[in-house]
Parts: C-alpha cells; sequence; structure tokens
C-alpha cells in the first residue's frame, strides 16, 4: 500500500508501463539537394538551435536544385512518404528557396516548408537582447518575407475571370505590401541613428588610440569564451549557435599596454544577405579592428573545419575586412587526442592552438597579438614639462611599459608608440638628446 496525496492508502500500481516521453511540438523532416556528399549535420543543429526536433533526412544528389520544387518529382514522392512516416510537420529545406520553390513545395508535400534562412531567423529572434539587436533582425526578417507575402487574404478574393473579378484580397495584400516597406524604412532610420550612436562611442575610443582587437570565427567556435578568458570578464556562454549578436568590447592588459577586444556575431555557411546588411553596424567593429583573430574549432573533422576556415574568410571578404591584419586561433585544442593535436600544426602552420576552456596556449596567443602590434609601433624619446602631468597620464596608458627619468626640464621618456599616437606627441620630441643613463 502507498498513501497518496489526501492521506488516504491506496494499492501501489506495480508493473505500471512507465510515462511516455512527451512528443516534440514541432518535428522537421530535412532535405537538400547537393553535388556530393550526404552531411545535414549542421542544418540539424541549427533545428536543434530553433528548438525543433529531427525526425529524418534526404538528399538528392544532382548539379543545381530544381528550378520550381527544389527536388525532382520522383524525390518529392519518395520524401512525402518518408515525412508522413516519420511524422514530422515540417520540411526544413538547407538552401534559401525561392518564393516559387516554397510555394510549389508546401503545394507538393502537403505540409509546411521552411527553408536555411527562416530558421537562422528565428534563431536570431529568440537571441536578441538589446533594442539594437532586435532592430536588426526585424529588419532582415521583413526584407526576406516581403516578397513571400501571399493569401493572406484569399477569404476576401472573388474567383474567375473578367470583368467584376478584381476582390479586395488583391488590394489588401498591396496594403500589407506597402505597410512592411514603410516598417523597412523606419526601421533603417532607427538604425542609422544606431549606428550613429556606435560612430560616438567609436570615436571615443579611437581618441585613446588604443590598438582594437576583433574576434570573428564560425559560430560556436568559443569566441565569447576566449574572450572571458583573455580579459577576465563574465560575458555570457552557452553551447548554442549565435549566442552572441550583439557587439561586446571588453579591456586586455598584455605587458601593461591595454588592448580593446571585440567579440562580434559569428559566421556561418551561406550567411543570408539580410543579416549581413542588417548586422552592418555590427560588423562594422570587425571591419575597423587593427587586428582580427580568426577563431576556428580546432576539434572539428578536417573537412569540417577547412569548410569553416572558408566561410568565415568569404564573410570578411564579403564585409570589406579581408585586408585586416589577422590571426589564425585554433580553440578546443583540449578536446582532441595526441593524434589530433599532432596534426594540427601540418594542418594549419600558421596557427595558435589554445584552450579557453583550460587557459593552455593562452600566453602564446598574448605573445602573438604583442608581436603583431610590435611592427607598428614606433620609437619615440619625448621631454613632457611637469605642468602637462594629463599628457604625461595619457602616455602611460597607452604606451604600457615605458622608461622615464626626471630631470630639471621635465620628464624624459623613451617608449614604444601606435604611430598615430606619436604625431600627438611629436612637439615633446627629443632631437639627438641621448637619454642620460
Amino acid at each position: 500500500m502507498q498513501r497518496s496525496r489526501n492521506g488516504r492508502t491506496a494499492p501501489n500500481r506495480v508493473g505500471t508501463a512507465p510515462q511516455q516521453q512527451a512528443r516534440a511540438k514541432q518535428r522537421a523532416y530535412c532535405i537538400a539537394a547537393l553535388e556530393d556528399g550526404d552531411d545535414l549535420s549542421e542544418l540539424q543543429e541549427l533545428l536543434r538551435t530553433a528548438g525543433v526536433a529531427v525526425v529524418g533526412q534526404a538528399v538528392q544528389h544532382r548539379d543545381r536544385p530544381h528550378p520550381n520544387t527544389y527536388l525532382g518529382p520522383g524525390k518529392l514522392l519518395e520524401v512525402k512518404e518518408a515525412a508522413l512516416a516519420a511524422d514530422a510537420n515540417v520540411v526544413a529545406v538547407d538552401d534559401e528557396l525561392s518564393p516559387r520553390q516554397e510555394r510549389n513545395l508546401e503545394k507538393e508535400l502537403g505540409i509546411p516548408v521552411v527553408d536555411r534562412t527562416t530558421v537562422i531567423l528565428d534563431i536570431f529572434a529568440g537571441h536578441a537582447n538589446t533594442a539594437e539587436g532586435k532592430l536588426q533582425v526585424e529588419l532582415a526578417q521583413l526584407e526576406y518575407n516581403l516578397a513571400r507575402m501571399r493569401g493572406l487574404w484569399t477569404h476576401l478574393e472573388r474567383l474567375g475571370g473578367g470583368i467584376g473579378t478584381r476582390g479586395p484580397g488583391e488590394s489588401q495584400i498591396e496594403t500589407d505590401r506597402r505597410l512592411a516597406r514603410d516598417r523597412i524604412s523606419a526601421l533603417k532610420r532607427r538604425l542609422e541613428h544606431v549606428k550613429g550612436t556606435r560612430a560616438v562611442q567609436r570615436a571615443e575610443r579611437e581618441r585613446a588610440h588604443l590598438p582594437q582587437v576583433a574576434l570573428a570565427g564560425y559560430t560556436n567556435a568559443g569566441k565569447s569564451t576566449l574572450l572571458n578568458a583573455l580579459t577576465g570578464s563574465e560575458v555570457g556562454v552557452r553551447d548554442r549557435l549565435f549566442h552572441t549578436l550583439d557587439p561586446t568590447t571588453r579591456q586586455l592588459q598584455i605587458d601593461g599596454r591595454p588592448y580593446l577586444m571585440t567579440d562580434t556575431v559569428g559566421f556561418i555557411r551561406k550567411l543570408p544577405h539580410q543579416l549581413v546588411d542588417a548586422f552592418g553596424a555590427t560588423l562594422e567593429e570587425t571591419t575597423r579592428a587593427d587586428l582580427i583573430l580568426h577563431v576556428l574549432d580546432a576539434s572539428a573533422p578536417e573537412e569540417e573545419g577547412l569548410a569553416m576556415l572558408r566561410s568565415v574568410e568569404d564573410t570578411l571578404e564579403e564585409i570589406g575586412a579581408g585586408e585586416r591584419p589577422r590571426l589564425l586561433v585554433l580553440n578546443k585544442i583540449d578536446a582532441l587526442d595526441e593524434a589530433g593535436r599532432a596534426a594540427l600544426p601540418h594542418r594549419h602552420p600558421r596557427g595558435i592552438p589554445v584552450s579557453a576552456k583550460t587557459g593552455e596556449g593562452l600566453e602564446a596567443l598574448r605573445d602573438a597579438i604583442e608581436l603583431a602590434f610590435a611592427r607598428t609601433l614606433t620609437s619615440v624619446e619625448l621631454l613632457l614639462p611637469y605642468s602637462e602631468g594629463g599628457r604625461l597620464a595619457e602616455l602611460h596608458e597607452v604606451a604600457g611599459d615605458l622608461h622615464r627619468e626626471d630631470t630639471a626640464e621635465g620628464v624624459r621618456v623613451v617608449a614604444r608608440l601606435p604611430a598615430a599616437v606619436a604625431e600627438r606627441f611629436a612637439r615633446f620630441a627629443v632631437d639627438g638628446r641621448p637619454l642620460a643613463s
């Protein structure tokens, strides 16, 4: 006997069947048209991040997707039967569909169809926390959906042909499109204002002439964890795609010299152009950095890692950061065995192996950052009057380690400065007078 919640005794329920696990609300069947291979792991990871269960997949090998239905007619029948058998209630496509392809696929399969771009936009919408991030996501969604507005008011249309058949449904859709275009214009104006505010903040940072380092890389490569490990900050970290959407800047100290390090949104294969456009103000932090740390997940399989590397390089080119100096950081080496670690130098000869999780290799990374900037520094010898205490404090801040000597004329300083900062102190330069020992 066992005591029930109301205090009464009741027979033990021995031998009752275990309670079945609740079925996922959204169950996706993944499809793709590929030239070769059948790896849809990235799409499945995107769906998992969006909270959708994956119940199966199908790949058709073809040179290019079918212009009308994405997959061929025979494969569509196969997918329809497989999705029904797997109890899927949505089909996810590993490409961006044209409006015509999306309509025809839904008609042939009889269930809703979402493409890769829709899934990514949904993830961004769920992860946007700041006002700017929400504006950027809404703009990207509106621009993507504008061409796909259809059938919203078909219950008001009159069917038929000829005079008198033009119903209010058509005009209502046009009204919806006009409202969407007006909203897009308003969002772009607000984002321009945000861009101006960010420019003011950037100008304040640039006035201090602190070296700026940007973290770039494939989503979930561990950029935020690396930022925390290098700067001692506590930026939120989670094992999910696109966890960081808004740029986060923290100060990094190397041998007394301060650097500004910024973590931005991660990249991905086939990153929708709507997101690249909408997140222009965010990605601008990468284009203006003095040095880019390209963070690569070293624990990924070789082929997948090379694909990630190419995707990030292509995106950097697309946003205008292709010519910026960069270092390749091979993160997550703690997840590699001995053979994997031994293969890294052959696979990426110039890469710097680190583990943001354990701290291994971080000192070598700091040295590499310092060396990269040391090549751009100019040696100066200055004599600052004692009345210029503020300039001396500024010099201490931007120069890090320096040699100083108090003399009767003022403070004599030997330091290595960025060229732009050296110009600002040019009037204090000592010409031909050696520093006293």
